[in-house]
């Protein structure tokens, strides 16, 4: 069950919204499963595990901007970790309780594509380490 934390569309963008067969042509298998079947990569399968470019982190659903290479971390998980989204109102965040576990499910704002999970466990101000998917971004390096 999803509890919804904070899921209001703030990006300022109309929700994208397309039907499963438009995502299913648009989307690789394995970015189809992550982002609208919630699924997760392998650890350390990622092709932005160990990314070092700078720029900017966008959803590969829909181009929404979600990260900066600035906040991204080697938190040793095998998923690209990030202390903070780009702008918090880029990102909806889902209590997931799936598994038999109690997470918060991180989400893209705009299509509403699955990107991973956030844990209290960071470094930094915000305490938070955003583990994200490789496969449901795209980087713009700049």
């Amino acid at each position: 069950m999803n509890t919804h934390i904070h899921s209001q569309n703030q990006t300022g963008r109309p929700r994208v919204e397309k039907t499963e067969r438009e995502w299913r042509e648009q989307l690789t298998r394995d970015q189809y499963n992550v982002l609208r079947g919630k699924g997760t990569e392998p650890p350390f399968t990622g092709r932005f595990v160990h990314e070092k470019r700078s720029g900017t982190y966008r959803c590969a659903g829909c181009g929404a901007e979600l990260f900066s290479s600035e906040t991204k971390f080697d938190s040793g998980t095998g998923w690209p970790s990030f202390t903070e989204p780009a702008d918090r109102a880029n990102v909806e965040l889902l209590e997931d309780r799936s598994w038999g576990m109690r997470r918060i499910e991180v989400n893209c704002a705009a299509c509403g594509g699955h990107l991973g999970h956030v844990f209290p466990d960071g470094p930094g101000a915000t305490g938070e380490r955003y583990c994200i998917n490789s496969c449901s971004l795209e980087l713009n390096e700049h």
